[in-house]
C-alpha cells in the first residue's frame, strides 16, 4: 500500500493546507490504494508527530511500500531525522517520492540531491527561529506586550511606545489589595501556600471566578511585576545574572518589572532570573520591595521549589541546618518512636558526613540557650514554654534566632540582633 504524508504547522492563508497537499500527492499514487497520514499543527523540527510515528510503524510492519509527500520539508526539516528515516526505507525497500521535487533515489546523484535539499530545509528552519528570537528580544527591550495571560491584579490597556501600538498593564485596585494580603500572610514564617488558599476561601475571595490554588500563589510571590522595584531589587537581578534595561522609568521604587525569558530560558519557569531580560514597567508596583524580597527568599529557600510544608515532628524544623554542608536537618522516627535529626543531603545523596542526632537532646540544648537569650529581650521563655502550643514555640524560636547549625558535639545558634 502507498502512504501519503502531509503536515501543516500553522493554518494560515499563505500556507498549503493538508487537503491541497493530499490532492497533489494522489497523482503520484498512479491509481494504487493509499492511506493518508496527516499531522496538523506540528513542526518539522523533529519526528514527535503522532501520524508520522504511526506511518513509520506501518512501514516497519510491511504494510507500506511507497511514501509520497508534497515536498521534502513536509516530512522533516532535520538532517539527522531524515537520514534515519531514509535508512529505514532503504533497509525495507520502501520507495520515497516527493510530488514537487523529482528524485531518483536508486542513483548516487539522486541521493546526493535529496540530502542537499534537506540540508537547506534545516537551514531555513534555523534561520526562521533566529529571526523570531531576535525580534522577540528587540521588542522585549522596548517593553512591548509579548502575549500571555494578564497577571492577577492588573488589566490590559492599549498604549503607545515609540509610535508603536501595543499594550500595558494597569492596576486593578480590588485585586491589588488581595495581592498585598497574600504577600503579608506569606511573609510570616509559619504560613504556607495552603494556609493562604484556605484563608482566601474563608474570605470568599476568588481568582477571577475560580478557586485559588497553591501554584497560583507561588506565581504571584515570584513575579517581579508586583514589586515596587528599587536599587535593592536591581542588585538582586544583577547578582542572579539578569540583563537589566534602564529605560526612562528606572528603578524608582514605584514601578514593577517585566521579566522576559529570552533564548534558552524562554520557556523556563524557574526561580532564578539568570538570562532574563528585566525591563521597568511604569505604574505597576503593588508590593513594597522589602516585603517582596522577604517573601521571595522564603519561597526559593525550599530547594524542591514545592509549597512550604508545616513542621509536625519538631519545632526546630525549618530552622536547624547541618553544620557541615548547610542543608536542612529533617526529623526521622525510629522503630521505637524516638526522633532523630538527619542531614537531608546525606539522606538524598549520601555525600555529607553528618552524624545522626537525638532530637530531644538538641531541643533541650536550644531551649536552654533560648532561656538565657530571652533575658536580653522582652520574652521570658522559662516561665511560658510548657504552656504554649507547638506553633507558638516555632514563632518564638523564629523571633529569637535566624538559623541553628548542628553536628555531633556542637550546636551554633545565630541569634537575631
Amino acid at each position: 500500500m502507498t502512504a501519503i504524508y502531509a503536515r501543516q504547522s500553522v493554518d494560515r492563508a499563505d500556507s498549503i493546507s493538508i487537503e491541497q497537499q493530499t490532492e497533489l500527492c494522489r497523482y503520484e499514487a498512479r491509481g494504487e490504494p493509499y492511506r493518508v497520514y496527516a499531522d496538523r499543527g506540528y513542526s518539522g523540527k523533529n519526528t514527535n508527530r503522532p501520524q508520522f510515528v504511526q506511518m513509520m510503524n506501518d512501514v516497519r510492519s510491511g504494510a507500506i511500500d511507497t511514501v509520497i509527500v508534497y515536498r521534502l520539508d513536509r516530512i522533516s526539516r532535520s538532517i539527522l531525522d531524515f537520514s534515519n528515516m531514509m535508512s529505514v526505507f532503504g533497509e525495507l525497500g520502501v520507495k520515497f517520492v516527493s510530488a514537487t521535487e523529482k528524485f531518483d533515489t536508486s542513483s548516487p546523484i539522486g541521493n546526493a540531491m535529496l540530502n542537499i535539499c534537506i540540508v537547506f530545509a534545516q537551514l531555513e528552519r534555523e534561520t526562521i527561529q533566529k529571526r523570531v528570537a531576535d525580534a522577540y528580544y528587540s521588542r522585549s527591550k522596548k517593553g512591548f506586550f509579548m502575549g500571555g495571560p494578564v497577571p492577577y491584579g492588573y488589566r490590559r490597556v492599549p498604549t503607545l511606545i515609540g509610535e508603536v501600538n501595543t499594550s500595558a498593564y494597569e492596576t486593578v485596585e480590588e485585586e491589588a489589595e488581595t495581592v498585598r494580603m497574600i504577600y503579608e500572610m506569606y511573609s510570616r514564617y509559619e504560613v504556607s501556600y495552603g494556609d493562604i488558599v484556605r484563608k482566601l476561601d474563608e474570605f470568599g475571595i476568588q481568582r477571577r471566578g475560580s478557586c485559588w490554588e497553591r501554584s497560583r500563589i507561588r506565581e504571584i510571590i515570584l513575579n517581579p511585576l508586583y514589586v515596587k522595584a528599587d536599587n535593592a531589587v536591581l542588585e538582586l537581578f544583577m547578582a542572579e545574572g539578569a540583563e537589566v534595561v534602564e529605560n526612562e522609568v528606572g528603578f524608582n521604587g514605584r514601578s514593577g518589572c517585566y521579566c522576559y525569558r529570552t533564548g534558552v530560558n524562554r520557556k523556563s519557569k524557574g526561580t532564578s532570573f539568570a538570562g532574563c531580560l528585566m525591563v521597568p514597567a511604569p505604574g505597576t508596583g503593588i508590593v513594597e520591595p522589602e516585603l517582596w524580597l522577604k517573601c521571595r527568599e522564603k519561597c526559593i529557600s525550599c530547594k524542591s521549589a514545592s509549597p512550604v510544608r508545616k513542621a509536625k515532628n519538631s519545632w526546630l524544623c525549618g530552622k536547624i541546618k547541618c553544620l557541615y554542608c548547610g542543608c536542612a536537618l529533617v526529623v526521622k522516627r525510629g522503630s521505637s518512636g524516638k526522633r532523630y535529626l538527619m542531614c537531608n543531603e546525606r539522606l538524598r545523596k549520601g555525600k555529607c558526613k553528618a552524624e545522626t542526632l537525638y532530637a530531644d537532646n538538641v531541643e533541650r540544648f536550644v531551649r536552654s540557650a533560648m532561656e538565657w537569650k530571652s533575658a536580653e529581650v522582652v520574652t521570658e521563655v522559662a516561665g511560658i514554654w510548657d504552656k504554649i502550643s507547638f506553633d507558638e514555640k516555632r514563632k518564638l524560636i523564629d523571633m529569637l534566632a535566624e538559623t541553628i547549625y548542628a553536628c555531633k558535639g556542637r550546636i551554633v545558634i545565630k541569634w537575631r540582633a
